[in-house]
């Protein structure tokens, strides 16, 4: 059998076609899976320089979320045990007067900066340079416009929009004035506004006594005066600087009456458990009427120094002034604060009904709108209301009756105490005989303007106000001989009224 050949042990036989190719595919199956001799599929990836950096780029954006997530963590966990925050916004009453107090503090503070330059030591130089200053500041302006058309400017230059940095005992206090520009009052339009301060939760006492120093700083610059407010929208804005306050005494009424008032209203702020225990709203209204210049608005600015309140002017006859924005305006009245009504009697009289080319019509109170904003449902609780007139014919019942004016009070024509009590505060240290007192008192009686000692009166028509009398006064400063000399221009003055008021 030599012309055969067999297949030794290690040589496959001659394979078919069809298994021919199905080994085919299990050669290339393998060669793609078997490991090569430079390291198999993830060596060459590992070597294809695209590869790599797009996985190592991908590697550095996870890895750096993380650690800008673990951060964030890092700082809010230390801002919750290393830091403490105070909010104020700006409809807190403690925003303005905090601002004032932080532009006066900061200055008081560089102030004695200036003082240690000029010594030595390391500590004064150090506390220099850590003394923080303010460099960015927001004007505020007001501009008041009085019934005589005078104009008057106040400006006040405050910490303006950002961050400042103060040090207070020692601590250091971040503060952050923000304005959001979408968010506004929906009433005034005002952007609104909030205050952050921050510092150690270890320094978190400071807040505590640096408001208290803030308060006492407001505390101050109001002590002995007396603020009066005018309506702006829906909200009680002050009315140019606070005013000094009046003293009881400086006002002279008739015997008696101021001090019925006083008592009354003095009364009143001692009585608001016995007012809740029956049920009864804890109000109080005064109707003061009688002729011009006879000391009513005068009066009223005197019993608030008395009781340490303000002022809260209203017109009624105000531009855009509607029933519902009395009713708030009324309901928001700040504590403390005697609301004032003057010449209530003009307020419905005389009204426009055609526009004016501006389209003004007139105030829009309705007098059903008064008397809900009075004593309506809506109407406020602990408020004192004073409403003045000077024809109290002219007011109708429904206003003045009780419970809407609690005391009605007639501040007349000058009498002969007033007389001479006037005549005591201006002259007195002058006329220590008080012969001129006398003789003065003789001539208004001469004249029909006061009555005699026995309280009778010549002249019934005729009269003078303590408003003419101070006048009078005024002119003849220290000079009582000149006073009495010009007594009779007070008879002149009420004959030229009288035909005023004729035509």
């Amino acid at each position: 059998m030599s012309g055969i050949d067999l297949p030794g042990p290690t040589s496959p036989g001659p394979l078919s076609p069809g298994d021919a190719v199905v080994q085919q595919r299990k050669d290339a199956i393998q060669a793609t899976t078997a490991p090569t001799g430079d390291g198999g599929l993830f060596s060459q990836l590992a070597s294809n320089p695209f590869f790599t950096a797009g996985f190592g780029l991908a590697g550095l954006t996870v890895g750096a979320r993380f650690a800008q997530q673990g951060l964030r963590h890092g700082v809010d966990f230390i801002r919750r045990r290393m830091l403490v925050e105070v909010e104020i916004t700006h409809k807190d009453d403690s925003y303005k007067w905090f601002l004032n107090w932080m532009r006066v503090y900061q200055q008081g503070q560089l102030y004695e900066a200036q003082s240690a330059a000029s010594r030595s030591g390391f500590v004064d130089s150090l506390l220099r340079k850590l003394t923080p200053s303010m460099r960015h500041f927001s004007m505020e302006t007001k501009t008041v416009t009085h019934s005589n058309g005078a104009i008057n400017t106040h400006f006040a230059m405050v910490p303006g929009l950002g961050r400042h940095v103060l040090r207070y005992n020692n601590a250091f206090i971040f503060v952050n004035r923000q304005r959001e520009s979408r968010a506004q009052e929906q009433q005034t339009g005002r952007p609104w506004e909030t205050m952050t301060l921050t510092t150690l939760y270890s320094q978190r006492h400071v807040f505590q006594e640096m408001f208290t120093e803030a308060h006492a700083y407001v505390e101050k610059i109001y002590e002995g005066k007396t603020s009066i407010l005018r309506a702006d929208v829906a909200r009680w804005e002050p009315l140019g600087n606070p005013r000094r306050k009046r003293p009881l005494d400086s006002v002279i009424l008739d015997k008696g009456v101021k001090e019925r008032i006083v008592d009354d209203v003095k009364d009143f702020l001692s009585s608001e458990k016995w007012y809740y225990d029956r049920g009864i709203p804890y109000r109080r209204g005064y109707l003061l009427y009688g002729p011009p210049g006879t000391g009513k608005s005068s009066f009223i600015q005197a019993v608030a120094g008395e009781l340490n309140y303000n002022i809260a002017l209203l017109n009624l006859s105000e531009r855009g002034l509607t029933d519902d924005r009395l009713n708030r305006l009324l309901t928001v009245v700040p504590k403390r604060t005697i609301v004032l009504l003057e010449d209530v009697d003009a307020a419905f009289a005389n009204r426009r009904v055609q526009s004016d080319e501006d389209g003004y019509q007139g105030a829009n109170v309705t007098f059903s709108g008064l008397l809900n904003a009075l004593d309506g449902v809506a109407s406020a609780e602990e408020r004192i209301i004073f409403l003045t007139t000077n024809h109290v014919d002219r007011l109708d019942e429904a206003l003045v009756r009780p419970g809407r004016v609690d005391m009605t009070v007639r501040i007349g024509e000058i009498t002969r105490y007033q007389v001479g009590s006037l005549w005591d505060r201006f002259y007195g240290d002058l006329d220590t005989t008080r012969s001129s007192r006398q003789a003065f008192l003789n001539r208004l009686q001469e004249l029909g303007l006061i009555e005699d000692e026995n309280g009778h009166k010549a002249d019934r028509s005729t009269s003078t106000s303590a408003a003419a009398l101070q006048g009078l006064f005024l002119y003849n400063k220290d000079n009582m001989e000149g006073a009495i000399a010009m007594a009779e221009g007070l008879t002149y003055r009420l004959r030229d009224h009288a035909v005023d008021g004729e035509n």
